[in-house]
């Protein structure tokens, strides 16, 4: 047995663990499990069905990934999980594979920080540098660009959208989709509370790009009046920058609709 591998775990016929990787006391690991070099599962980590994990990743004790989902629909299909390099994911974390009907795969990508009893369901999707705090939960088929940020003990709607560098608050009920580069105050009543300027400047975006951010948010998020004559509006504001354009392009093409400004935000 590698020397990496605590003799108390018990790692089924067939699973693929990288020599450099480290798997602690109490540990299970199932056949189909493929761990890449330097991961570390500290202790009492369960590792099921057709999981993929990568290099570099710290995953506490109690965090269970790749057991079957919680969907009445999944049949035992062989859907995945797939995880990227350098994540965090700490105790009691659950991470489930997807579903037949939702393309058999719930992937996360690299450098994610997932807190504390935080849930990741079937068939969603995490981009790099994604933040979950405790007890945050995610439906299935959410889908959380890179950068974002959901506060402790969230709950995320199926199906919803949360933009790149957003930010939501704790004890929120999002029920729509959180557009790019916008703060969700948090609570009982959920809506936007403006950019996440601290979230843009940390990433290195411009002042030029943040006011046209600002005009735009006033004109989609918080403005009235036909949505076709906002964007129409916006297109001038975001001329050829990068992020404007995302931002215009994401309230365009929302299908559940969007989470806008809160009147009483302030």
């Amino acid at each position: 047995m590698n020397s990496s591998i605590h003799p108390t775990a018990m790692i089924g016929d067939g699973a693929e663990i990288h020599p450099e990787a480290i798997i602690g006391p109490y540990c299970v690991v199932d056949s189909h499990v493929r761990i890449g070099a330097g991961t570390e599962l500290f202790s009492h980590v369960v590792i099921s069905g057709r999981t993929t994990i990568g290099k570099n990743n710290r995953i506490f004790p109690f965090a269970c990934i790749g057991h079957e989902p919680q969907d009445l629909k999944y049949n035992g299909e062989p859907s995945e999980v797939v995880i990227g390099d350098g994540n965090t994911i700490r105790e009691n974390v659950t991470i489930n594979p997807g579903t037949e009907g939702g393309g058999m795969l719930t992937r996360m990508g690299s450098g994610n920080l997932l807190m504390a009893y935080s849930h990741v369901a079937h068939d969603c999707k995490l981009g790099d540098e994604v933040i979950m705090a405790n007890a945050a939960t995610l439906a299935g088929h959410v889908e959380i660009a890179d950068g974002a940020i959901v506060g402790g003990l969230s709950a995320i709607h199926q199906f919803i959208r949360i933009g790149r560098y957003s930010m939501i608050g704790g004890m929120s009920g999002i029920v729509k989709d959180v557009p790019p580069f916008c703060l969700t105050a948090g609570g009982y009543r959920p809506g936007l509370a403006g950019l996440n300027l601290i979230g843009l400047r940390r990433h290195g975006i411009s002042s030029g790009t943040i006011k046209k951010l600002k005009k735009l948010y006033s004109i989609l998020l918080q403005g009235t009046g036909k949505l076709d004559q906002r964007l129409q509006e916006s297109a001038e504001v975001a001329e050829d920058d990068p992020y404007a354009v995302e931002l215009a392009e994401f309230v365009r093409t929302a299908k559940r609709g969007l989470t806008i400004h809160r009147r009483d935000a302030a």
